[in-house]
């Protein structure tokens, strides 16, 4: 079994200002059932994972914050699942999109997440009013509560699209649909407190392991798990063909097989099974410097 221990604060130079740096604005929290080998698959090998029945706990954090370091932007952070890290756990990050190159460079340099840049496209849906199907909700409409059992919502769509470095051409395309809480709605939940403790690193930008911490204080309440999906299969087949042309003469195959596999992973883990989705209202995060960590092994 290994075990992971810190060895020491790492100096920030970012843009962003000495930290801890501060984020507000308003998240979707969705936790997914992701398959062991999946996880184990994006998760460094000094750690071990949290399963059970040969699943662990991943999904993702989709953010909009309109107060930042970065100023305003968009976040989907995948979480392929969580390691040990004695006597909890801490997740791991497979991919970060953001829509601002400010926070990306932050990302890839000073916290060692796998950031890259993305289009986020939001577009509002608006149910049609169902009219009463029977005599029974046709009462309760007549003394206000028909809504609480018979009433459309109206829906978000998110697209999220991420920018290839080599040929400006989308390599991940993920669509959320979320439901937008309606305007009567005024409660969102009691105000909590949370730490989401991460691990990060092993990346091209920065290959130190790093430990990191999330504190948040947030309203929360429990919603509708958002509905997920990928690229349809031809479009991605021509996209991925396409893409593979245009690398042909500066990547050799082992390269394109492994990032490949990346896409399939990440989409494996967004495809994943919900099980909780929350939803943080007058989100305010504070993110702590991270912390070096130097595996050592040690027997079970």
């Amino acid at each position: 079994m290994s075990e992971v221990m810190d060895v020491g604060e790492i100096k920030c130079s970012s843009g962003y200002g000495k930290p801890p740096w501060i984020f507000k604005g308003s998240a979707l929290y969705q936790l997914h059932l992701v398959k062991a080998e999946t996880a184990r698959a994006c998760i460094p090998k000094e750690f071990r994972l949290v399963e059970a029945f040969g699943y662990t706990l991943g999904g993702f954090f989709l953010a909009s914050y309109d107060d930042s370091p970065a100023g305003v932007f968009d976040e989907l952070v995948v979480i392929a699942g969580l390691a040990w890290n004695p006597p909890t756990s801490c997740a791991w990050a497979a991919k970060v999109l953001v829509n601002s190159n400010e926070a990306c460079d932050h990302g890839r340099k000073e916290v060692g997440l796998p950031s890259q840049i993305a289009r986020f496209s939001k577009q509002s849906i608006t149910a049609m009013t169902a009219q009463p199907k029977n005599k029974d909700i046709g009462i309760l409409n007549a003394i206000g509560m028909g809504a609480t059992f018979n009433s459309p919502r109206d829906h978000m769509n998110v697209q999220v699209t991420e920018w290839d470095d080599l040929d400006t051409k989308d390599t991940c395309n993920i669509n959320l649909t979320t439901v937008v809480p309606a305007l009567n709605e005024k409660w969102m939940g009691p105000a909590v407190k949370i730490s989401l403790p991460s691990y990060s690193g092993h990346t091209e930008h920065n290959p130190n392991l790093l430990k990191y911490s999330c504190q948040i204080e947030c309203r929360v309440r429990a919603v509708k798990p958002a509905v997920v999906s990928g690229p349809s299969p031809i479009l991605y087949h021509d996209r991925v063909h396409y893409s593979d042309q245009r690398r042909c003469n500066t990547m050799d195959s082992t390269a394109k097989e492994h990032i490949d596999n990346g896409k399939n992973l990440i989409m494996s883990v967004m495809l994943s099974k919900p099980i909780l989705a929350l939803e943080f209202n007058c989100l305010k995060m504070q993110v702590e410097a991270p912390t070096v960590v130097s595996p050592s092994s040690r027997s079970s």
